[in-house]
């Protein structure tokens, strides 16, 4: 039987499959589409924090709001890595991005991770952030990397289970995934590379995209 599409409270820890990058697609757009519904899990400071993935962005190569368009660069190397690594920036001067590179070794390109659903170490996400809405706590990519604990010391690391953050499929089934043009860029911005789980409470964005096909 499928899962309902809101799941707060699961699932216990035994029941993750940690992914490797073999297990994950190479091709950006794909990472994209297959990452929701997947569990992000954070091992660190305080313990462990999971959360089911339900809104991406891909920015594959050539992409001229990806962050990988003029080269290869000290800030940017994680997106030339091998699909499967992490790549964070800080947005504005203020907000941790965490991304997962995409393609082939030395091709630059990334999926944006914008908002997960809480689902364990609730408690030490609401330290974290300060709130209590459950449903704000991983609502977007700046939110996301506050309450999982995420910084610059992760960039460049691989996503696998004892690295301190790691992907993980628990059997999930998507209902309904969405797909939107994505937030807050002014570049290529009519290209319809924004993937979320429809109906999901934790999926940020306006009501008018996330009402889309």
């Amino acid at each position: 039987m499928a899962k309902r599409a809101l799941s707060i409270d699961q699932p216990a820890a035994g029941q993750l499959r940690a992914l490797g990058n073999d297990g994950l697609p190479l091709a950006t757009i794909a990472l994209a589409k297959f990452l929701i519904g997947k569990i992000l899990v954070r091992d660190g400071d305080g313990g462990r924090v999971t959360g089911r993935i339900v809104e991406t962005e891909a920015y594959p190569p050539g992409d001229p709001a990806g962050h990988a368009r003029s080269g290869r660069t000290a800030r940017n190397a994680s997106l030339f890595l091998e699909h499967g690594h992490v790549y964070v920036y800080r947005a504005y001067g203020i907000s941790m991005m965490l991304n997962i590179s995409s393609e082939r070794d030395g091709v630059g390109a990334g999926v944006l991770i914008r908002a997960a659903e809480p689902l364990t170490g609730i408690d030490l996400m609401r330290r974290r952030r300060g709130i209590d809405d459950i449903y704000r706590l991983s609502k977007g990519p700046g939110r996301l990397a506050q309450a999982f604990g995420i910084d610059l010391r992760l960039d460049g690391m691989a996503f696998g289970a004892g690295s301190g953050l790691w992907l993980a499929d628990d059997g999930f089934t998507v209902a309904k995934m969405g797909r939107s043009v994505r937030i807050g860029i002014t570049r290529n911005a009519d290209k319809p590379w924004r993937f979320f789980l429809r109906g999901n409470r934790s999926v940020s964005g306006p009501a008018r995209l996330n009402n889309t096909r």
